[in-house]
């Protein structure tokens, strides 16, 4: 029997680490039951931390922590799932293809920004969505300092004011005083269609979030969109023209295009609709998990959303699934009643919150320091020690909060 995960990221992970786990509690062995998982490369890209300095770093390894738990690791990109036939092409970074069967297939593929067809943005904009672009924003940055003072070089335009935005915004100043200097004087601006920042966050830390972008000095432009980018800056919908040699789109994302391979629903965001065990709705034998599955948290209404900390959990409880239907024991409902928030907002601290409600728990440097565990522990993958590996899996313990 073969269990076939796609993806590398948050959900494919621990949905190797879970079905590995339930694999060595049923006493099969790996001849029995293989656990092989594709992706490009063997590394977790620790994708909450983009819009930082020095990207480059922001990855682990995860080829020791598989040969650990005896997952094997399939190097190549998905291109093709077949349902009917139970098997998925593979492109070789040879340029070659292979076609691997399955009998159960976890589909973890993860998210992309959505870029709409705006004039100039695909020339002109950047992101801190995937590795490479926050390399190549990073970069850019730095080539700043070797241009004249003038023409919008110091100003930089962040197109959303959801969660990356701001983080992206908010970490933006200090950034650019580093390479331009302590005594520059940067202009950051977030642009939001919606009439206030912050709009998936209510009421309650709205007024947290504000006084944070006045105490690090980003401005705010809302109920106004990006018409069209060239390179002088940016032109906002309301015909107000800002140049910036630097603008930054983090205006939503969709699932990866993979998911459209699937035979089933999906929703607006690209996820494919799943039952409370994460298996794909009429697809025998395909779980969805992660960025790529819309599902639900509790009884109460609520769905998961595209976050690291739904994906770790919602991979857990799929990985385990997807092992314990070929392994012929009982699944596990998926279920992630705690919900919370911890919004970096750069040289101000954060702010954290809990509950679906957004109540507001923490904010400052204390949820800074929050913050920081989170991003440079909690999230990392577990030691490359196989008990302690498997045991970071339990589905019901992966992010308990």
């Amino acid at each position: 029997m073969r269990l076939l995960i796609i993806g590398a990221g948050f959900a494919g992970m621990y949905a190797a680490l879970s079905a590995a786990r339930l694999r060595d509690i049923q006493g099969a062995s790996p001849e029995q039951l293989e656990i092989a998982l594709i992706a490009p490369e063997p590394t977790l890209v620790v994708r909450p931390r983009l819009y930082e300095p020095k990207p480059e770093t922001l990855t682990a390894p995860l080829l020791d922590v598989l040969k650990a738990i005896d997952v094997v690791y399939v190097q190549g990109s998905a291109e093709t799932i077949d349902t009917k036939s139970r098997r998925v092409q593979i492109a070789t970074p040879q340029g070659g293809r292979k076609t691997l069967s399955y009998d159960r297939l976890v589909v973890a593929t993860g998210s992309r920004l959505f870029r709409p067809n705006i004039p100039g943005l695909a020339e002109h904009g950047f992101s801190v969505d995937q590795l490479d672009d926050a390399i190549e924003l990073d970069k850019h940055l730095h080539s700043l300092a070797d241009r004249p003072a003038k023409n919008g070089r110091d100003t930089v335009v962040v197109a959303g004011g959801g969660f990356t935005g701001i983080e992206a915004a908010t970490e933006m100043p200090a950034r650019l005083r580093a390479i331009l200097g302590k005594d520059s004087k940067p202009r950051v601006i977030i642009v939001e269609r919606n009439p206030a920042i912050a709009p998936d966050m209510g009421e309650g830390p709205r007024p947290v979030i504000e006084d944070a972008l006045r105490k690090v000095g980003v401005e705010t432009r809302v109920g106004t969109g990006v018409a069209s980018l060239d390179e002088s800056g940016v032109t906002l919908s309301n015909g107000e023209h800002i140049e910036a040699e630097t603008v930054i789109w983090a205006a939503g994302i969709r699932a990866a295009p993979l998911t459209a391979q699937i035979p089933a629903e999906r929703d607006n965001f690209g996820r494919l609709l799943v039952d409370r065990d994460l298996r794909v709705l009429r697809v025998a034998g395909v779980f969805a998990t992660g960025d790529a599955a819309r599902a639900a948290c509790d009884d109460e209404g609520n769905y998961a959303l595209m976050s690291c900390q739904h994906a770790t959990r919602m991979g857990a409880f799929a990985g385990n699934n997807a092992a314990a239907e070929l392994l012929g024991v009982p699944t596990r409902p998926y279920h992630q009643k705690a919900y919370v928030t911890c919004l970096d907002l750069g040289e101000a601290g954060a702010l954290f919150t809990r509950g679906w409600e957004r109540k507001v728990e923490m904010v400052g440097d204390v949820a800074k320091k929050t913050k920081q565990e989170i991003n440079t522990v909690w999230i990392y993958p577990p030691k490359p020690e196989r008990a302690a590996a498997l045991a970071s899996a339990d589905p019901e313990q992966v992010t308990k909060l």
